[in-house]
């Protein structure tokens, strides 16, 4: 038997406090706090953005048994909508126009590789064609037997393939195999249907999803032994066109239509179908390629037409939350600025209804200290700018009343000890966005209905240390929050209506950039211009969704352990705080949730 450190390079080592800088796999015990530790990489599954197809389409065929660095796109609906004969070829970074097919169809079946495919079935109307690919070009062979679109497909290559149900019309249950040179009827599907999904080869197949009769989608699975269909457990949720991929032992159901279009994924271990990382564009009809662990979807229907390529990863490194110090005093609607270990938390609700505290609280990486409460009283919903718990400031909010909330302009600079009332805003409101560090902040958007319609506003204004300027507005009027400098800021998602639009703030005027994946307000927010995380928030219910923006895209990152609103967030992409807030076990959470963008933690296995 190998020892720990044969296997990890390191002994289990005796210390009176936790080490600097310690390696993945590597356990202590900490003879202060009495703890066992271990210092960890935390592993998981993730959707990131690859290249675009030269054609936008949706309904489309794909190399079910290709790779993700190695795949092939064909036919589909295209734009304008008609169907297209268009072939392309994924090298794991970019797709390449290759020879057409030669008969344009849309919503048929697929199988094969790069270089070895099969193209069957399709329509408007349903055909029965067949067409081969080598590698170079597409040529006709035999038919289906019975003609049909919106059918599932597998093979491993263009010599053996799996074709099954679809619209015959109505809805069929036929399958037929392929090999090579003919198709041949064999067992019928036990539930007939349309818009499946497929993964696997001719002789192991899987048939998951689809459409039932009278016409609505089913989480029904069906698996192929090369003789018989047989059912197996359903998917979590019933959905048409799900892009499929892997085997009968471990598959990959992406996207689909519920409706509408969703972004969810499910994986299969050979027996139940689990909820996995969500896409990052929500989709339907799109094409497959790879494994269970390396796989691809391509175009789709969004609902627009879309030419975008996501990568799908099993078992890579993933950013973590793990649990930090608890709040002294319980709180939502609060607002906070800093860092990981040195933020400042202030404000909030702390019972209902309309409890409001003027209380701070100092965070050093462990715990939270009560420090001088906000000079100017109670207030929510307010925010803040600050590099660290040293020095910021607190702006806008609701203060208490009887009544509707009277809303706020106040500004309060923190100096590290106590709050000074100094120049307040030219607008008052509450639930805006605010940035940058405490002499040159930025506060954008927000909540006035005094300063007539309408109630959501998009004033911006900037802070030179003593008094707030007017600058131009945001492009789209609402409740938000945002992250950056008072030149350099990103404001994103928000309401009233929900939205998930993102603006970038370049010193002089607000531009539109790509949205979120999923529109929220109540939401948290860390980092820059160029790298933030947006979690939590509602849409409408409360949601545990965390994105990152990489400057040009949001792409879904690990969720939090418990969907949150209304707190705040503090730090940067890579290394950020959710603080307070409401959750499933507490309107007024005392929760602290620490982010690491690495995945990479320590984690305390036993307590003495």
């Amino acid at each position: 038997m190998t020892t720990y450190k044969e296997n990890i390079g390191t002994d289990i080592t005796v210390v009176s406090s936790d080490p600097s800088n310690p390696v993945t796999g590597e356990v202590w015990y900490n003879t202060t706090t009495q703890k066992l530790k271990g210092y960890q990489q935390v592993l998981g599954n993730a959707w990131s953005t690859g290249g675009d197809l030269n054609t936008a389409r949706y309904a489309l065929g794909g190399s079910n048994s290709g790779t993700q660095t190695a795949a092939l796109a064909f036919g589909g609906n295209g734009i304008p909508d008609s169907p297209v004969t268009s072939t392309e070829s994924y090298n794991g970074s970019n797709w390449t126009n290759v020879n057409s097919m030669n008969t344009g169809r849309r919503q048929l079946g697929g199988a094969g590789t790069q270089t070895s495919a099969l193209a069957f079935g399709g329509g408007p109307p349903q055909v029965a064609n067949t067409e081969l690919w080598n590698g170079t070009n597409w040529t006709e062979v035999n038919n289906l037997n019975t003609g049909r679109q919106s059918l599932g497909g597998v093979g491993a290559d263009n010599t053996t393939a799996l074709a099954f149900g679809g619209a015959v019309p109505p809805y069929g249950a036929q399958t037929e195999s392929w090999n090579g040179t003919n198709w041949t009827e064999v067992n019928n599907l036990n539930t007939a249907g349309d818009d499946m999904g497929g993964a696997g080869i001719a002789t192991s197949a899987l048939s998951f999803g689809g459409r039932e009769p009278p016409n609505s989608a089913s989480t029904q699975t069906e698996q192929w032994n090369g003789t018989s269909w047989f059912d197996v457990n359903p998917m979590n949720t019933a959905v048409r066109k799900p892009t499929g991929f892997g085997t009968t032992s471990s598959a990959i159901a992406a996207g689909g239509n519920v409706p509408p279009q969703t972004a969810k994924t499910e994986s299969w271990n050979g027996s139940i179908w689990t909820e996995t990382s969500d896409m990052n564009t929500r989709r339907w009809a799109a094409g497959p390629s790879g494994t269970a662990t390396a796989g691809l979807v391509a175009g789709g229907n969004t609902p627009s037409t879309t030419a975008a390529t996501e990568e799908w990863d099993a078992g890579i490194s993933v950013g973590a939350w793990a649990t930090g110090g608890n709040l002294n005093t319980g709180r939502n609607s609060n607002t906070g600025f800093g860092t990981t270990t040195s933020s400042l938390v202030a404000a909030g609700e702390i019972s209902s209804p309309d409890v409001y505290t003027n209380k701070a609280e100092s965070y050093n990486g462990t715990a939270w200290a009560e420090v001088n409460n906000l000079n100017e009283g109670a207030r929510r919903s307010s925010a803040s700018a600050g590099a660290d718990n040293n020095s910021g400031l607190v702006f806008g909010g609701n203060v208490p009343v009887h009544g509707p909330p009277p809303y706020s302009g106040m500004t309060e600079r923190w100096n590290g000890s106590v709050f000074t009332e100094t120049g307040d805003l030219n607008n008052v409101r509450s639930n805006l966005g605010g940035c940058g560090i405490v002499t040159a902040a930025l506060a954008f958007g927000g909540k006035s209905p005094v300063l007539g319609p309408p109630n959501d506003r998009a004033e911006t204004e900037s802070w030179n240390g003593s008094s707030w300027t007017e600058v131009n507005d945001m492009n789209t009027v609402r409740q938000t929050t945002g992250v950056g400098t008072n030149t350099a800021a990103l404001a994103f998602a928000g309401r009233d209506p929900v939205t998930a639009a993102t603006e970038s703030w370049n010193g002089t005027n607000w531009t539109e950039v790509n949205d979120l994946n999923t529109a929220r307000f109540a939401m948290m927010g860390a980092g820059t211009q160029t790298a933030a995380l947006c979690f939590g928030g509602a849409d409408p219910t409360r949601t545990d969704t965390v994105e990152g923006w990489n400057g040009t895209n949001w792409i879904n990152e690990n969720v939090l352990p418990t969907a949150t609103q209304t707190g705040t967030g503090t730090g940067i992409k890579t290394a950020a705080l959710c603080v307070g807030g409401g959750n499933s076990s507490s309107d007024f959470s005392t929760s602290t949730l620490e982010w690491y963008g690495d995945g990479k933690l320590t984690e305390t296995f036993t307590t003495s």
